[in-house]
């Protein structure tokens, strides 16, 4: 669609920026209504400047904010200070300022209205979350020492992807990072955020997971209030560590993770060692290590010689010496006696066998003796064992004869105590 106007018309009523804007001023500073309002909201965020304190009032529902000033001259006349989650009636004027296209309320006066809407939802559901065991130190999970795959969930246009990637490469070149984008502001931030995070579990490979934001007003970090998410993040298979860059009050995500901290970088910083630092620290054992041991040689060789000089002033040698000689005499000794008895042995053993010569009955035989025997083996004793005409043999000291019996004679001994 085009509009065929002469150019002289076109200049003639287009406007400056100035000019609009000083135009909309003018309609909204000299409009009675507002130039004395009053406005009831919830104070969602709260800065203190050098000039004064500037805060946003908005909606209980968020769907409306404006934002406020209070001059430090105006600041002592108030009946109640705007504290963030605090639901205020205030009295001011619009002001408009050019040079940035905003305006916003000087406020002259603030009253108490009653806790905020949106700060009572929020301490209702940390309640009910504390009571069901979220926000317990039991169940935080410690985060490993020298995880090898990352997964961080945040904004793919955000300065905090940037920071963590930066601080990642520089603490611990090498290391795999898996993003998860997701919206980390506005109405669709808690199911953004979610879906990342089952993102990250499905794939199974990271071993921590860092949530993080750069920051910004309260009313800009609710989805890090809201139940979906802390849930989320209380289910999490893995552990979780958040740095959502805010250092005033901590947000139920803050509570349920298992670690927490103020902005990206130091959740980088936090989840994985410096490579620098460990080398410092390995050659610090090293070194502690090489300590230890020249430590231990050297109090051994110290205890080695202290031994050492005990013994000499003990004397040991000249003992062992003397032992030696005792050990020697003794020796000798033994084999004296052992060689006497022995002696001993052997002339005892020849007189029994000159013992055993003399009793041998071949001996008796050689002397001129005979042993009769009869055919039974029997030797012959008596004459009243043997008849006549009975064979007999006759041992001699050399070879044995056979004879037999012819005549027998008998002698007759008187016994004791016989006459003649």
């Amino acid at each position: 669609m085009t509009f065929d106007l002469p150019n002289s018309l076109i200049i003639d009523t287009a406007l400056s920026v100035s000019g609009l804007t000083d135009y909309i001023r003018l309609l909204l500073e000299q409009d009675e209504q507002l130039r004395q309002v009053w406005i009831t909201g919830e104070v969602s965020s709260a800065n203190h400047h050098r000039s004064g304190l500037f805060f946003t009032l908005q909606d209980p529902d968020g769907t409306a904010g404006i934002k406020c000033v209070v001059w430090n001259s105006q600041l002592p006349k108030l009946a109640q200070m705007p504290v963030p989650g605090e639901q205020l009636i205030i009295l001011g004027s619009i002001r408009v300022y050019p040079q940035r296209g905003e305006y916003q309320i000087s406020v002259w006066q603030a009253l108490p209205a009653g806790a905020g809407l949106q700060a009572l939802r929020y301490q209702q559901l940390k309640n009910r979350l504390l009571a069901e065991g979220l926000f317990d130190v039991e169940r935080k999970r410690p985060l490993p020492l020298h995880p090898q795959t990352i997964a961080v969930v945040t904004s793919p246009t955000a300065a905090a992807w940037g920071d963590i990637q930066k601080t990642l490469k520089y603490r611990y070149p090498g290391l795999h990072v898996l993003f998860s984008p997701a919206t980390v502001q506005g109405e669709q931030a808690p199911e953004s955020i979610v879906k990342a995070i089952a993102r990250v579990e499905r794939d199974g490979r990271a071993e921590v997971l860092i949530l993080s934001r750069g920051g910004g007003a309260v009313e800009e970090l609710a989805c890090f209030n809201d139940e979906r998410v802390v849930r989320s993040l209380a289910n999490c298979s893995i552990p979780v560590i958040t740095g959502i860059g805010h250092q005033r009050d901590e947000s139920l995500a803050d509570l349920v993770a298992d670690a927490s901290v103020h902005t990206p970088t130091a959740a980088a910083e936090t989840v994985v060692p410096a490579l620098s630092e460990l080398y410092i620290q390995h050659r610090q054992r090293v070194a502690a290590l090489h300590e230890a041991v020249d430590y231990s040689s050297e109090t051994a060789l110290n205890q080695l010689q202290a031994l050492r000089n005990r013994l000499k002033r003990l004397r040991l040698e000249k003992q062992v010496q003397q032992e030696i000689q005792q050990l020697t005499w003794k020796r000798q000794q033994l084999m004296q006696v052992t060689m006497r008895r022995s002696q001993q042995a052997k002339q005892h053993l020849e007189l029994l066998r000159q013992k055993l010569v003399s009793l041998d009955p071949k001996a008796v035989l050689q002397r001129g003796y005979a042993v009769v025997r009869q055919e039974n083996g029997a030797i012959a004793r008596s004459t009243t064992e043997l008849g006549v005409g009975q064979d007999l043999l006759i041992q001699l000291g050399q070879g044995e004869v056979k004879v037999k019996v012819m005549e027998i004679k008998t002698s007759h001994t008187k016994g004791a105590g016989e006459n003649d």
